[in-house]
């Protein structure tokens, strides 16, 4: 099928140096939305139609943001709907028929497009398919006119064309149509633009369509929210709700529990076992994966990482496994795992069974085993941590020499102070404990003690100092 995507307009009321089509639905561009869901279609030939800023659309799917089985078609000027999908007359496949898109309506599920698309292949000669929609309030669209059978659609009339009963028509065009391409081709060069804007509608097709016996008729899809474009800033936040609501509707079903299906944010593929519990506030990006019985606080970011069974991540707490799907770094937190409030794991991070980490601790790059505890205000970066440890407060590892990074590696049982320092590249031994305050930048050995020398002072005779008047 050829899939036509029309990508060219300025969105002027959106009032930003951004194409309106590269702005956001839940993490990805509406244009991407459009075209993963295009994908969807079997033998689909994608032709996306750009105008202004076309360029920065064009290079927005260049490399690894995907778009090798794209094509390209450049509106200049803008003329009108019917004069952008004459630009991608040339990469029609007149054996397929054609399918025409908006890259600022986002939300059009696959099953409506299928539906669609099987409409328009009935007949022998296949018919002119168009998806509408039902409206309380049709200000503003161009109205439906069906024939006496109430099946056949004899025209669109926009709104200023219409007559006073026309306007009562709530069925209205969304603009997203299957066509025979041959025809729609012919039909396509047979547009006129004697109208006040002196454009190409796409609409006109209608009227040619029945003027070459070619029969038009309509479906439409299970929601409205489908055919919804996005004009301005309010409209896109509108469509974020939706699809959050979406997400949120579907984990519902799936048997997670949700404390507020309106406060949460799916920006990427969320996963969930069994008995999993989500507070309000959380933003989960990229591929994200809770195991059975898995609860997250209020206000946590997840970003592709992996949360294992009966783990608890509490409040205000960021695990980031770093952008894309770079297994490298992807964040892994082991069954029964405690994280937080406020911590912060890293891209590489690796926690095993029972591990917990505290507020304000960092971990990076870094494994650590099972039962390990970082419970207070620290810094643990590219290090083998051993099972059993317990990190004092207070203590980092120095791991950067102002040019290179270094590992550290902590053995079994080890009993860290607060407060100390580890110098890398260094080892300490399974075994060893660390006195408070120490700074450790020679290897130790396992079972050690060990401390740096200090003197403690304590003189009687010191006077403490008083404020000046």
């Amino acid at each position: 099928m050829n899939v036509v995507i029309l990508a060219a307009g300025m969105g002027k009321r959106m009032h930003s140096r951004l194409p309106k089509v590269l702005h956001p639905i839940a993490g990805r561009p509406m244009l991407a939305r459009v075209i993963d869901t295009a994908r969807q279609l079997p033998g689909a030939r994608i032709i996306v139609v750009i105008g202004h800023q076309g360029d920065q659309v064009r290079d927005a799917f260049s490399g690894i943001a995907g778009g090798a089985d794209l094509h390209w078609a450049v509106q200049q000027p803008q003329l009108g709907t019917g004069h952008a999908v004459r630009q991608a007359v040339p990469h029609f496949d007149d054996s397929e028929r054609t399918l025409v898109l908006y890259g600022d309506v986002p939300l059009t599920r696959i099953e409506t497009l299928r539906a669609l698309s099987a409409l328009s292949a009935e007949g022998s000669a296949g018919t002119l398919a168009i998806l509408t929609v039902a409206m309380d309030d049709p200000t503003g669209y161009g109205r439906i006119v069906r024939g006496p059978d109430g099946v056949r659609i004899d025209a669109i009339v926009e709104e200023k064309d219409a007559s006073p009963a026309e306007r009562a028509i709530g069925e209205v065009n969304t603009g997203i149509l299957v066509a025979p391409t041959a025809a729609l081709r012919d039909w396509l060069s047979r547009l006129s633009n004697d109208n006040a804007q002196r454009e190409y509608y796409l609409t006109e097709v209608v009227a040619l369509a029945n003027r070459d016996g070619v029969g038009v008729v309509a479906t439409q899809p299970a929601f409205a929210w489908e055919t919804v474009g996005v004009n301005d800033k309010a409209q896109l936040a509108g469509l974020e709700r939706r699809f959050q609501r979406n997400q949120a509707d579907a984990l519902l079903a799936r048997g997670v529990t949700l404390a507020d299906p309106a406060r949460i944010d799916v920006r990427g593929t969320l996963t969930c076992g069994s008995d999993v519990s989500i507070d309000v506030g959380s933003i989960f990006e990229g591929d994200v994966r809770l195991g059975d019985g898995a609860t997250i606080g209020p206000y946590v970011v997840i970003r592709n990482a992996s949360v294992g069974a009966g783990a608890r991540v509490e409040a205000f707490c960021h695990i980031d496994g770093g952008v894309g799907l770079d297994a490298a770094g992807r964040v892994e937190v082991g069954a029964g795992a405690v994280i937080g409030p406020y911590a912060r794991l890293r891209p590489g991070a690796r926690l095993g069974d029972g591990v917990h980490i505290g507020n304000f601790v960092e971990v990076k790059n870094s494994a650590l085993g099972v039962g390990t505890k970082a419970n207070h205000l620290s810094y643990i970066g590219d290090s083998s941590v051993g099972a059993g440890v317990n990190v004092g407060a207070g203590t980092i590892t120095c791991n950067y020499d102002g040019a290179n990074k270094h590992r550290t590696t902590i053995g079994d049982d080890v009993q860290i102070g607060s407060d100390v320092q580890l110098v890398a590249p260094v080892t300490v031994g399974a075994g060893s404990t660390v006195g408070a305050g120490t700074t450790v930048w020679k290897d130790v050995p396992p079972g050690s003690l060990v401390v740096n020398e200090k003197t403690q002072v304590a003189r009687g005779d010191w006077k403490r100092p008083v404020r000046k008047k």
